[in-house]
């Protein structure tokens, strides 16, 4: 059994007068076949911040931890068997059509990269495979058509069937490893800051971007 774990960083608003609008947009996949070295990754670093902060949230976010946390986390994950796969839009070179249909371009650029994992042989199609997204919307509706979309684009690409799973990171610890290698290339790009992707760069097997 294949795993893939995927997430985003940054935002797909286009209205670059806000404060809070990101330049740049990253989605990230994260290859393995064992899903319990990852969940054994994320378990260690909750115990350590129970010990020494006292801590009880169940779930870990890049973007509210602190330094220390971010590097040891992405160490760990660096000493396992996982891969990594990412796309960065330049958003202010994206077509303006897909600028106003976020949902099409979002489903757009994962498709982008099955694509690059299949002509990559990245993950054996022979095996059968399981993608799990991040829950990234609220509106049912969306997640349902971004896994109808991807299953549409997929059914003669692998031999095997691609099972596509929507998760909070709650619900699949593994989100919590992927938001934080892609938080590290999200940094990078967007606030030229590489110290984070440099821990986790030998496991990218692929990073490119898209609408250059």
């Amino acid at each position: 059994m294949s795993y893939i774990f995927m997430d985003e960083s940054g935002d797909l608003g286009f209205d670059f007068t806000k404060r809070k609008t990101t330049r740049y947009f990253v989605i990230t996949f994260l290859f393995t076949e064992n899903k319990r070295t990852i969940e054994k990754v994320i378990r260690k670093i909750h115990r350590n911040l129970r010990k020494k902060f006292k801590r009880k949230t169940s779930v870990l976010h890049a973007t509210k931890e602190r330094p220390e946390t971010r590097r040891r986390l992405l160490k760990y994950l660096k000493e396992k068997n996982v891969s990594v796969m990412t796309i960065l839009l330049n958003k202010k070179r994206v077509y303006t059509r897909l600028q106003n249909e976020k949902a099409v371009l979002y489903n757009y650029v994962t498709n982008i990269l099955l694509d690059r994992i299949y002509s990559k042989k990245i993950i054996d199609p022979s095996k059968n495979i399981i993608l799990i997204a991040s829950k990234r919307e609220t509106n049912k509706f969306l997640n349902q058509n971004f896994e109808s979309y991807l299953n549409s684009q997929v059914d003669n690409k692998f031999k095997a069937q691609l099972k596509i799973l929507i998760k909070t990171p709650a619900e699949e610890k593994a989100l919590q490893a992927v938001d934080f290698v892609s938080w590290a290339i999200f940094r990078k790009y967007e606030y030229n800051d590489d110290s984070y992707y440099n821990i986790i760069k030998e496991k990218i097997v692929e990073e490119n971007a898209l609408f250059k």
